[in-house]
């Protein structure tokens, strides 16, 4: 019998747990549950991770890893800032279409870890990334385009990350494409009046 590396496992048991949180939901993910998806001793488990919150955090990081990993927005001569945002956004929206499950696992996530004494910092460290990550694609739209924002980039991000919220939420309830899109595209627009001319 091959012995794996404790990150080989670690590796297992996070995808393991996706599953199970998928198909049961965050609660009824424990850790039996997780080593029994995973095909693994439940002492494993404990040699892995300190404790659930431990493997939250690592569930939270693969899926925000796999909904972050677009192929990079490259940009033709002339390039506007709408047609960056345009190019950044689809690429993200592309990514909530391809994994509906992963991203609505996020918000249960989110909603249990803040029920749950002890938890509550493993939705502050996800909403830290989310914002993050908001923070690079505008300061990447800047960079690429010659421009700056008329608001502070942290406000900005946090705007974009709450309007993205709302909508990856709404499509997953309704699964209205064409209204998302649309919504997509207006906000897109928005965003680019509030590009300015470097100083």
């Amino acid at each position: 019998m091959v012995r794996q590396s404790a990150d080989a496992r670690r590796e297992q048991l996070v995808e393991a747990a996706i599953r199970v949180m998928i198909r049961d939901g965050v609660a009824r993910a424990t850790t039996r549950a997780v080593v029994g998806e995973a095909g693994l001793p439940l002492g494993v488990f404990h040699y892995c991770f300190r404790s659930k919150q431990q493997l939250l955090h690592g569930v939270i990081e693969r899926i925000m890893l796999r909904s972050l990993a677009f192929p990079p927005v490259t940009p033709t001569a002339g390039a506007t800032p709408r047609d960056l945002l345009h190019a950044y956004l689809h690429a993200y929206w592309d990514r909530v279409r391809q994994s509906p499950d992963e991203h609505q696992l996020t918000y249960e996530l989110a909603q249990y870890a803040l029920r749950e004494p002890g938890l509550e910092d493993v939705a502050r460290r996800q909403y830290r990334q989310y914002l993050d990550a908001n923070v690079d694609q505008l300061e990447a739209v800047a960079r690429l385009a010659g421009i700056r924002w008329s608001l502070e980039v942290p406000v900005l991000a946090r705007y974009g990350m709450n309007f993205l919220d709302g909508l990856t939420l709404n499509w997953l309830i309704d699964r209205d494409d064409a209204a998302a899109r649309a919504a997509l595209d207006a906000y897109a627009d928005h965003l680019s009046t509030l590009a300015v001319g470097r100083d």
